[in-house]
């Protein structure tokens, strides 16, 4: 209802009874108590009722009853005095009964009395509506009466009536009415609370009575500012820049968004996105106002929509040099939780969030039907695929289904029974592989039996999917050492964290694992009871003295490379093995003259025994319960893994011979922290030999400079160079036949079971705007890595016409042509990394580079380059449809802009 005086000129119509009109008292009483059209008829909702006084109405009763029509008991004009408060804004009284102080009457009725009787001069008529609350009919006697007021303006309040039905949408045109806003403005609407507190009233579709809205609730209604924000908003914005000029006035859509901390990767999304012309035209001309979904349980309430408009209109206001974008990331935040806090992550993953946020809180399909998912049962494409996108429309109906979706051929093939399923999908966007090379780059240290070389790093160029045999064979090429005498072991904190056979596979190595590959005398296991010379893996430690008081316990460190030495079958003794290992460590550890060494005690030299023949080893170490002491790792990489081993070995050492030499030998688990002097004969643990260093020995005798020292073979300054590849062969790819992994079989209707069956997918329908995912980012069980490839695109006329299956409309051949509208970069490697934007504005058709805050325009041929990561394409008779401004589509770029950053030096989050 609007207000009530508005209706006060107009509301005594009819004031003087037409007499001769008039029928009998008779049929007075029967129109007016009617069942079927008087007071006493049902409620309709919708309809209108209107109060009349009571002892009006009583007069009127007591006047036809009576029969006299010349009876004093005539009751005159209606007057309804008595129901008003007062006699200027004619508000109702509060706390009104029905029977007492009034009656109801439907509008029939009402029209009858004043065209018999009149209504009073001057006074409105009481109208009020029949409405369902709670699923009752009521007439709601009491509107609700609502304080409107602008932002700007708080203190001059103005009063309106609505009924609880009405709509939010009419309160917030009934304040643009009466502030007198400008068609163009955008407005939205605040309700105060309460406890003082404000909320947006934000779906503006729903009742009054849905909204909770009650008499004397203060509304407010702000309007945007030109800059694209709000009035409510700029006491928690804060500046990208004080001295920004409030008056600036930059070409819109050249705009940066500020790092809010590693969120790189949400700007240059948001960038691309801002660049897609249809989508933002959307925006900005404030369509999205009326498509606001905010009952779908699949979106995000409206807000991520909001939140986005509130980024674009900003960014193409032309007002400011950088926004900063902390409300959106709070809502995105909000709703995915794996977007909160400030850790870097996929801009693509982002961008796939923030398409579906804005799909599903844009739907125009309010209560999605359920649609059931037909195969094609030998129809032909074209009726399949048509029931497909009419099926898929029937549910999602959105900008972002206009702007995004395609379609594409999925055709899965049983390996068994040849069963053929044939389904056509909808798609946002193409994931599309890189050719990824077959070979693989591993750098390791080659350790020779000669004592005098000092270990060599290498640069491998090995099969992806090949044997530690073919790394060894690849090592022998560049040191002419057979690969039959070479052992490969993961060394990891001064110990050996596996030992490899030549079965195992590559892809077991990690590329940050420190690999080293020992010469030794044959290539044999350890132990290995087949050959005359005995592997023997060795550990060096540091005793150090403990914090106790009596230093009667010492603890052991471990130190430096661990080696693997052959050692001959027949001089298995501690005494020969001390001689052999004094032989191999001579680069870094200097022999004592014969003055300096103290033979020890002679009984101890008489004790020859031989060390007793070690068992075969399958390879690895094995991990023990005693207590961790080892140090941390010199020149190796750091971590806190624990060996794992599964050797059988021995079952017992003897007493190793006690003279002082240099240093002493003790048997040792595999982790090095545990003595073993005696075994169990029913265990076979491989043994492993620790050379134990007393400190000022070590500091006498060891260089640990020397013994850290390596050198670089030529072929570690090799690159492998990878070719470059076209988009093209990226597309190729994505449309190649491949067989379904293991993790993901197809149920076959046929064989009633899943299949490992052949899967193609062909394009059927291209969208507006095409999204093109580069896979750069590669996981696997054992391996992560980024691919550098170099894909070259199109700027301009990408065509899709060879790729798409469907019938093509000949006449047209800008439907299967793109040109590129926005690249998302990545800069970096895995685990860090930095993102950036190329983007074409659609005004001015100037491309620029977004780096966060940083803007600055660009030339087309510095668009292309390794860290392109997803590229935006828009289909050429969409652009011609645009109709951009007239503008160089390649101008020179500003000297002092410069150009995009190499990525040999880009800063990293």
């Amino acid at each position: 209802m609007a207000a009530v005086a508005a209706n006060v000129a107009a509301a005594a119509e009819d004031q003087e009874p037409q007499h001769e009109a008039v029928p009998g008292l008779e049929s007075q009483w029967l129109q007016i108590e009617n069942k079927e059209s008087g007071r006493d008829r049902p409620l309709r909702a919708g309809e209108s009722w209107f109060l009349v006084e009571q002892h009006w109405y009583k007069q009127w009763e007591v006047y036809v009853q009576g029969g006299d029509k010349d009876s004093t008991a005539f009751p005159g004009c209606i007057n309804n005095a008595d129901l008003f408060e007062d006699q200027v804004n004619w508000r109702l009284k509060r706390g009104l009964v029905e029977s007492e102080d009034y009656v109801l009457l439907p509008a029939a009725a009402w029209h009858c009395l004043v065209n018999w009787y009149g209504l009073e001069h001057g006074q409105p008529p009481i109208e009020r509506k029949v409405v369902e609350l709670l699923g009752v009919q009521k007439i709601e006697v009491y509107p609700v009466e609502l304080l409107l007021v602008r932002h700007s303006d708080m203190d001059t309040p103005y009063t309106a009536q609505f009924s609880h039905t009405d709509s939010v949408d009419l309160v917030l045109r009934t304040a643009r009415e009466q502030f007198l806003v400008n068609p163009q403005e955008e407005t939205r609407l605040w309700i105060k609370n309460a406890e003082g507190s404000f909320e947006r009233l934000c779906n503006t579709r729903v009742t009054l009575l849905e909204a909770a809205l009650q008499t004397g609730q203060l509304i407010i209604m702000e309007t945007r500012n030109k800059d694209g924000t709000w009035p409510s908003a700029q006491q928690q914005a804060v500046s990208t820049a004080s001295e920004e000029d409030e008056e600036f006035q930059g070409q819109p859509g050249i705009c940066g968004l500020t790092n809010l901390g590693n969120t790189c990767f949400m700007n240059s999304a948001l960038q691309c996105l801002s660049n897609v012309p249809q989508l933002t035209d959307y925006f900005l001309k404030n369509r999205y106002l009326e498509e606001l979904n905010f009952c779908n349980p699949l979106g995000m309430k409206g807000e991520i929509a909001e939140a986005y408009a509130d980024l674009v209109k900003q960014a193409w206001s032309g007002h400011h040099r950088s926004i900063v974008p902390h409300v959106f990331k709070t809502k995105v935040g909000h709703f995915a939780s794996q977007f909160l806090g400030y850790q870097q992550h996929d801009s693509q993953e982002l961008l796939s969030f923030l398409l579906d946020g804005l799909h599903e809180d844009l739907n125009r399909v309010k209560k999605k039907e359920y649609v059931e998912l037909c195969d094609a049962a030998g129809r032909p494409d074209q009726e399949v695929a048509q029931e497909a996108w009419q099926n898929h429309k029937r549910r999602n109906d959105s900008v972002i289904v206009d702007t995004f979706h395609g379609l594409f051929k999925s055709t899965l093939v049983c390996p068994d029974c040849g069963n053929v399923s044939v389904t056509f999908d909808p798609f946002c966007y193409l994931s599309v592989p890189l050719p990824v090379s077959h070979k693989r780059v591993m750098e390791v240290f080659f350790v020779s039996m000669d004592p005098r070389r000092k270990p060599e790093q290498h640069r491998l160029v090995v099969p992806k999917k090949g044997k530690i045999s073919d790394l060894c064979v690849a090592l022998a090429k560049h040191t002419g050492v057979s690969p039959e005498r070479m052992m490969v072991a993961d060394v990891f904190s001064h110990r050996f964290y596996k030992i490899y056979q030549l079965e195992e596979s590559l892809s077991s190595i990690l590329d940050r694992d420190d690999i080293f590959i020992y010469e030794v005398s044959g290539r044999s296991a350890i132990g290995d009871n087949s050959r005359e010379d005995v592997v023997l893996p060795i550990y060096l430690r540091e005793r150090t003295p403990a914090r106790d008081y009596n230093n009667s316990y010492y603890g052991l460190m471990l130190f430096g490379h661990p080696l693997l030495v052959s050692v001959p079958r027949d001089r298995l003794s501690w005494d020969a093995l001390y001689h052999i290992l004094l032989y191999r460590l001579s680069r870094y550890v200097t022999r004592p003259s014969s003055d300096d060494e103290d033979d020890g005690d002679e009984k101890d030299m008489e004790d020859k025994d031989s060390i007793p023949k070690p068992g075969r080893v399958a390879g690895g170490s094995s991990q023990d319960s005693g207590p961790e002491q080892a140090g941390p790792s010199s020149g190796v990489a750091g971590g806190s893994r624990a060996p794992v081993d599964n050797s059988p070995g021995p079952s017992h050492w003897p007493q190793r011979a006690r003279r002082k030499h240099l240093f002493t030998l003790q048997t040792v688990n595999s982790n090095g922290t545990s003595d073993r002097s005696t075994f169990n004969e029913d265990t076979h643990a491989q043994p492993y030999i620790a050379i134990d260093w007393e400190p000022e020995m070590k500091k006498r005798y060891y260089d640990e400079v020397e013994a850290e020292g390596y050198v670089k073979h030529d072929c570690v300054g090799y690159v492998l160079k990878k070719a470059p590849v076209r988009l093209q062969e990226c597309i190729e790819l994505f449309t190649t036949v491949e067989t379904l992994e293991k993790e993901n079989p197809w149920y076959c209707p046929t064989c009633k079971q899943h299949q490992l069956a052949t899967k193609k997918l062909d394009l059927w329908m291209l969208p507006e705007t095409l999204i093109i995912h580069l896979k750069r980012f590669s996981y696997t069980k054992f391996s992560r890595e980024k691919l550098d490839t170099l894909v070259e695109f199109p700027i301009r006329d990408l065509d899709f016409s060879e790729f798409v299956i469907k019938p093509q409309n000949e006449s047209a051949p800008e439907l299967y042509k793109y040109d590129l509208i926005a690249v998302s970069n990545h800069y970096g490697g895995l685990r860090d990394g930095h993102y950036t934007t190329f983007a074409c504005n659609k005004d001015s058709g100037q491309w620029h580079y977004f780096d966060d805050n940083s803007v600055s325009p660009v030339t087309e041929n510095q668009i292309e380059s390794k860290a392109a990561y997803v590229l935006f394409y828009q289909r050429q008779d969409v652009a011609r449809r645009q109709q951009p401004q007239p503008g160089l589509r390649d101008p020179p770029a500003s000297p002092a802009c410069g150009s995009p950053p190499n990525s040999e030096f880009m800063d990293v989050n």
